[in-house]
């Protein structure tokens, strides 16, 4: 009771202002406290280690953190605050002070006039990492494998503002890249991740995943995309058998392809089997930033009269 009576009182005593972060209105002030005063939130959703060399020299540099953490009262400890977003920046001024550097002691930050609900503070978040540039890079499918953890699958994929289905691609991405553990840039797992998925659903078997991660690992393959080459090496039985087989590797495993006679049918169908796949790899962030695009939706009309004529003719 004693922090709700507080953060009640605080609208009479602090000009608050007003920041929107997409369908959540905050009422914030800001001001600088003592480091000792904020504490992490336990149920953040970024992962992994947090320190950061290069932050810690651009804090030094610019004489203090450049932009405020945006914080919370926190609901259990009075006078304390909880972090909502600046994880990276708290742990990294916090270095800097434990190694003696007093000056970084006082840290601004933006408070919320109360504490946000679980939804609220994971929303929040999400708004303002989506803006940043890492979001794309490396975060979106840590976040997606965190949220299902903390609210479950459809919760999750209602924060993010996806189908489940596309929630549940996102995490099986993070959790294939989970297993490439001797990149020499661990943030690239993703990226190898990524590739992996772009192979069919019916070819991608765990003894497939199994036989590329120890690959990689072994660093027998080395450049990312060259697993796109998987996509006409699975489907042949004889140069599948010898990519799964521990002498195999992806060079040695196309040259043994065997030319396939496809009949004109066939090819039709399959052209139309890989233009279904591409349009369901569609990576949602894509097909966000292609919405009300007139010449996109041109194409599809196009298509779509395309595939009635072709339909009618084939029914005929």
């Amino acid at each position: 009771m004693t922090n709700h009576a507080t953060a009640d009182l605080r609208p009479n005593v602090i000009g608050l202002q007003e920041r929107r972060l997409d369908r959540t209105v905050l009422r914030t002030y800001r001001t600088k406290v003592n480091i000792d005063d904020v504490v992490p939130n336990p149920n953040q959703p970024r992962l992994g280690p947090k320190e950061d060399d290069e932050l810690q020299r651009q804090i030094e540099a610019n004489q203090g953190l450049f932009e405020p953490l945006l914080v919370e009262p926190h609901p259990e400890l009075p006078g304390k605050f909880r972090i909502i977003d600046g994880d990276r920046r708290w742990t990294n001024s916090r270095l800097l002070v434990d190694r003696g550097r007093e000056q970084y002691r006082q840290i601004p930050v933006e408070v919320t006039d109360r504490t946000l609900t679980e939804e609220e503070r994971l929303r929040v978040w999400i708004y303002i990492h989506r803006q940043r540039k890492e979001w794309d890079a490396k975060e979106k499918e840590m976040v997606a494998h965190r949220l299902v953890d903390l609210m479950g699958r459809a919760s999750a994929a209602n924060i993010l503002g996806i189908t489940v289905r596309e929630l549940d691609k996102l995490v099986e991405v993070f959790e294939i890249s989970e297993k490439f553990t001797q990149l020499r840039d661990p943030s690239a797992a993703i990226t190898w991740a990524r590739e992996l998925m772009g192979v069919s659903k019916k070819l991608l078997v765990p003894s497939v995943i199994d036989a590329v991660v120890k690959k990689v690992n072994q660093k027998r393959i080395t450049n990312s995309k060259d697993l796109r080459k998987l996509r006409t090496i699975l489907p042949d039985p004889v140069a599948r058998a010898h990519f799964l087989s521990d002498d195999g590797d992806l060079d040695s495993a196309q040259l043994r392809l065997q030319p396939v006679e496809k009949k004109s049918d066939d090819g039709l169908l399959t052209d139309l089997e890989s233009a279904v796949d591409a349009m369901k790899n569609l990576p949602w962030t894509t097909l966000q930033k292609l919405k009300g695009d007139s010449n996109v939706l041109k194409k599809i009309e196009d298509a779509e009269e395309l595939l009635k004529s072709l339909r009618k003719a084939l029914s005929n």
